[in-house]
């Protein structure tokens, strides 16, 4: 047993940026005391980022600190708004988690650490503040799978099995219950600022936007007479590079309502998400999304639709010009970061011209074929060798690749790497390793793992498949 003074993450170095702005932004609130504690995941990866060692911090310290939460710093829950289903919801906020804590890491930028499943607070809704185990279960490997692709995105830090039965819709019942710790570059969202719009307070929003452009935003000069104009700007297309991110990575937000926007451009928040068995514009990963509003191909214009919706408070303090120039750039900047994106997923960014072409007949192939959209890249990153610099009938020659559209795409992939090098294969080799997952994370994999756990409490199936994820 360890004490609390020798706990790292109590001893870490927290910042009170957020709570500086003040009360109008937030409510101060206790966690909830939980019956058991029990670690079922601790993060090492993050550890170094925050200038720990994985040997200095022991699993109790996880604990302690993001189970039992001992120490005497103030939590706030943020209160925010949102669109949800393209429906204005004012009763909204943090209502199972709190800003835990805000630390520098040893890149110098500026992190929190948000719960999940924490307990009540005064925008619970009536809910019980808790999250299910499986839930954190489903979080912690989406975005370790996210990360390992080179989506930015939060991460989590640890997830603490809390034992409380819990009753849910859409889980069989009673199920287990847990509290996650997200560490993420802000726990600001775009309902932060539209809820202040909706209780009329535009000093407040100038407040907001004058902090997380100091904060997040320290590219832009504050003295420049359109560093607001110039915030928006960067904000458009910090969206468009991410949500190509997600089209590349195969990746099926879910519910991407305001509310789950981040101010800073970040994944975070996607509840009932899914990664894409095959290339479908169609896919729905919300069971409840019954109109289909947020369907794999929707991703782009919805995250355009929300930056939209986002210029009504900032009205306030940016001319409707300088936002709808930035807003129209960005289907640009979308073409541009997503041609990139798959080009990195293809072995060949940086090495060709015809990025245009390839990326299009890549992504039209996938889509006509219906062939598992990530074992595609799997399988060209392991089988890629110098023989197909000689033969393009080698090119994926063990994958069931026989129709017309792959002689097509053959035919190109040859002709671009045949203006390549075979000396380069290594680094085409190793850009496809860095943004493609050897290991798919679709339902039935995450369903498999969960059920070892609900069954058998057996966590090493889980455990593997972290390990197979974070792999190089």
């Amino acid at each position: 047993m360890t004490s609390n003074g020798d706990n790292p993450f109590l001893n870490l170095k927290y910042e009170p940026a957020l709570e500086n702005l003040g009360e109008d932004y937030y409510d101060q609130v206790a966690a909830a005391e939980f019956p058991q504690h029990i670690l079922r995941f601790r993060n090492n990866d993050l550890l170094t980022q925050l200038g720990l060692s994985s040997s200095g911090v022991d699993d109790q310290h996880f604990i302690e600190a993001f189970g039992k939460f001992q120490g005497i710093r103030p939590f706030l829950a943020l209160r925010y708004h949102g669109y949800q289903f393209g429906e204005y919801n004012p009763f909204l906020g943090d209502g199972r988690g709190f800003l835990y804590g805000q630390v520098r890491g040893i890149d110098g930028e500026l992190y929190d650490f948000g719960t999940k499943g924490s307990g009540q607070t005064p925008y619970s809704r009536g809910g019980d503040g808790r999250l299910t185990l499986k839930g954190g279960v489903r979080e912690v490997l989406a975005a370790e799978t996210l990360h390992r692709m080179g989506v930015k995105t939060s991460r989590c830090l640890s997830l603490v099995e809390t034992g409380e039965a819990l009753w849910r819709g859409d889980e069989p019942s009673p199920t287990r219950s847990s509290v996650m710790i997200r560490m993420s570059r802000s726990h600001i969202r775009f309902g932060t600022f539209e809820r202040l719009y909706y209780i009329k307070r535009p000093d407040l929003i100038k407040k907001l936007l004058d902090f997380v452009i100091d904060i997040y935003y320290p590219e832009i000069d504050t003295n420049s007479p359109d560093c607001y104009g110039l915030f928006y700007h960067e904000l458009v297309k910090r969206h468009a590079q991410l949500v190509a991110q997600w089209m590349a990575a195969g990746f099926c937000h879910g519910v991407l309502n305001t509310d789950n926007m981040s101010i800073t451009g970040e994944s975070f928040d996607y509840g009932p998400y899914a990664f894409v068995p095959t290339y479908d514009p169609a896919f729905t990963a919300a069971y409840f999304d019954y109109a289909k509003r947020y369907t794999y191909g929707n991703q782009p214009l919805m995250v355009r639709i929300n930056l939209e919706m986002l210029q009504l408070p900032l009205m306030t303090t940016i001319s409707p010009g300088n936002l709808e120039t930035a807003l129209s750039h960005f289907d640009d900047y979308y073409q541009a970061a997503y041609a990139q994106e798959m080009l990195k997923k293809l072995g060949l960014y940086g090495l060709v011209d015809e990025e245009k072409e390839i990326v299009n007949l890549t992504v039209d192939t996938l889509k006509q074929s219906q062939v598992s959209y990530h074992q595609f890249f799997i399988n060209l990153m392991t089988e890629i060798n110098q023989g197909w610099w000689q033969d393009q009938t080698t090119i994926l020659e063990n994958s069931d690749l026989s129709d017309i559209h792959w002689k097509n795409w053959r035919q190109l992939y040859h002709k671009i790497l045949s203006q390549i090098s075979p000396d380069h294969i290594d680094k085409i080799r190793a850009t496809m390793n860095q943004f493609n997952s050897q290991t798919p994370l679709l339902r039935p994999q995450i369903e498999s793992v969960w059920e070892a756990i609900a069954n058998e409490d057996n966590w090493q199936p889980f455990t593997e498949l972290v390990s197979k994820i974070q792999a190089k």
